[in-house]
């Protein structure tokens, strides 16, 4: 029998992917989450955070991957969810003895209104988060950071762009733009993204939680294959036999709008989300990629489902 773990966010998308993929190389694998019809089958933990940090679940790997993930949404909410949170689950690993725990964060704490090519991961300004779920990721990797010296090994990785069959945001976001008024262009779409296939982040949290020189230590991981964001998105429409539609906009226009829009949304009753906002201009205007190489070589991270493949499988389980 192989070691134990313990998955949070299991009834999500990476995190059934996670349980899977753990379970298919010899962990004894509890699936944790608040929906029971949701989750993995197999042992499971049905609660919140809250009721897992005082579970009695045994676990010699932690890996959390629970998040509330948005590009809005009050403080409060990603604080409790994403900092608070990530407490929860350093006081249960410490509770039941785990030896280590993989913290997966977001590289979106390196998100700026510019262009940043094959970013490190020390190149963090955590001064000017553009929202408040970058906030609450970077206030995440501080309380760990703090506490490493008493506690699990922690490990944190910051995967970029998560696509694949099923995937319920990334994908699904940006086909509702494309829906309502067609996806905006900026500087023709020739931003450069990287994005990563579930399977190969899957693979590496449990190298993650496996390799002894990874304790300690925040690792970027992509497919190590940067496309600018035009072709991306025309390689999608097609396999979704959708037209292929852009708007053509002048960047800086749609970014003051968006700045407009989410000051109006902050002050109607409920908050709307916007139909754009900054932080979305800017992912899709700006190059950004990721130096990857350190997980390569600490790791052993090599992707083992490309790129084409992750896009050829969510337009295939999305046509059903």
């Amino acid at each position: 029998m192989g070691e134990s773990a313990l998955v949070t966010g299991a009834s999500g998308f990476l995190g059934g992917h996670v349980v899977r993929d753990l379970r298919a190389h010899g962990y004894a694998v509890t699936a944790a989450g608040r929906r029971a019809e949701a989750l993995p089958e197999g042992p499971t933990f049905v609660g919140d955070l809250d009721d897992l940090a005082r579970a009695d679940v045994p676990a010699d790997v932690v890996v959390h991957c629970a998040a509330l993930s948005s590009p809005w949404g009050r403080w409060s909410e990603f604080e409790h969810a994403n900092v608070t949170g990530t407490a929860r689950v350093l006081e249960y690993a410490r509770r039941v003895g785990a030896r280590r725990l993989v913290h997966v964060s977001s590289p979106g704490i390196y998100a700026a209104p510019r262009d940043r090519l094959a970013i490190k991961e020390p190149e963090v300004d955590p001064s000017r988060p553009m929202n408040h779920y970058i906030r609450s990721k970077l206030h995440a990797e501080a309380l760990l950071r703090a506490a490493a010296p008493d506690g699990p090994e922690v490990v944190v990785l910051r995967p970029r762009g998560i696509i694949g069959a099923g995937d319920p945001g990334l994908v699904p976001r940006l086909l509702r733009v494309h829906e309502r008024v067609g996806v905006p262009l900026m500087h023709g779409g020739r931003g450069l993204v990287d994005l990563t296939a579930v399977e190969n982040v899957a693979l590496a949290v449990r190298l993650a939680a496996e390799v002894p020189a990874a304790a300690g230590t925040a690792f970027n991981i992509t497919n190590g294959d940067p496309r600018p964001f035009v072709d991306l998105l025309d390689q999608l429409l097609t396999g979704l036999g959708l037209p292929v539609r852009h708007r053509r906009l002048p960047a800086g226009l749609v970014y003051g709008l968006a700045g407009v829009l989410e000051a109006v949304c902050g002050v109607l009753p409920g908050r709307p989300e916007p139909p754009v906002t900054r932080y979305t201009v800017s992912t899709i205007t700006h190059s950004q990629t990721l130096d990857i190489s350190r997980a390569r070589e600490v790791l052993g991270y090599e992707p083992v489902v490309t790129l084409d493949a992750a896009l050829a499988s969510y337009a295939g389980g999305a046509r059903g």
